[in-house]
């Protein structure tokens, strides 16, 4: 029991010592909170949403190039397909077309992609925003602590120094707050955005793969069709 009641102090003493840290950063830190809860509402809705299990489902790709060499698709199963993933919805787009020629179902792929990509890329430049001015903002609290301590100084002067420890105090828990809010969001920024370059790639293989089943496979049939004609003009000679 006294092992619990000094885990419970020394628990609640932390939570104390963090909020008396935070309050003597000054009004400069509230830049500095806003911009941290904005950064890991970010990478929780970004890491739920560039799920590979999501963004690229399993045996998705193969599926949809079965469907196409059997011809069983009609328009409620692309929309279902295109509202499931974000490959599904560009397998979609060139599955919508998979009548015309080669270059307009090319052309799909190539817009929806974009569409596709900026999706995956939303909200990271705010992510890599606030990964860039999370020092400028530790820097601004540090300057206005080092200016509040000389103007006490030139109140007061040396002869009470606590305020000159305030003021020193304030401007390094500024520049500690940005630098900690700064550092893991660049660092995701640029995970995130790796992330992302990667689905890319496998997303244009895929939509590769699928373009050339829906487009290859005509100029396969038409050589046969026209070997059959010629034979059959031979015999009519003969």
């Amino acid at each position: 029991m006294m092992a619990a009641c000094a885990g419970g102090r020394a628990r609640s003493f932390a939570v104390g010592d963090l909020g008396q840290i935070l309050m003597a950063g000054g009004w400069a830190m509230a830049p500095i909170l806003i911009c941290s809860a904005v950064a890991l509402a970010i990478v929780l809705e970004r890491s739920w949403t560039l799920r590979r299990s999501y963004v690229l489902p399993p045996g998705l790709a193969q599926e949809v190039r079965e469907w196409a060499r059997s011809d069983q698709l009609d328009p409620a199963h692309l929309e279902k397909l295109a509202t499931g993933s974000p490959l599904g919805e560009l397998l979609a787009a060139a599955l919508a077309v998979r009548h015309h020629s080669r270059e307009l179902i090319k052309e799909r792929i190539e817009d929806t992609g974009r569409h596709v990509v900026h999706r995956m890329e939303r909200y990271l430049n705010t992510l890599g925003t606030i990964a860039l001015i999370g020092p400028l903002l530790g820097l601004f609290g540090t300057v206005i602590g080092l200016i509040r301590m000389f103007m006490q100084v030139m109140v007061g002067g040396m002869a009470d120094p606590t305020k000159m420890a305030g003021g020193i105090g304030e401007a390094l828990i500024c520049t500690a707050a940005g630098l900690t809010v700064a550092i893991p969001a660049y660092v995701l920024h640029r995970y995130f955005r790796s992330k992302v370059a990667g689905y890319v790639v496998d997303m244009e293989k895929q939509a590769t793969l699928l373009l050339d089943d829906l487009t290859l496979s005509a100029p396969g049939t038409a050589p046969r069709a026209r070997r059959t004609s010629l034979a059959t003009g031979d015999k009519a000679s003969v």
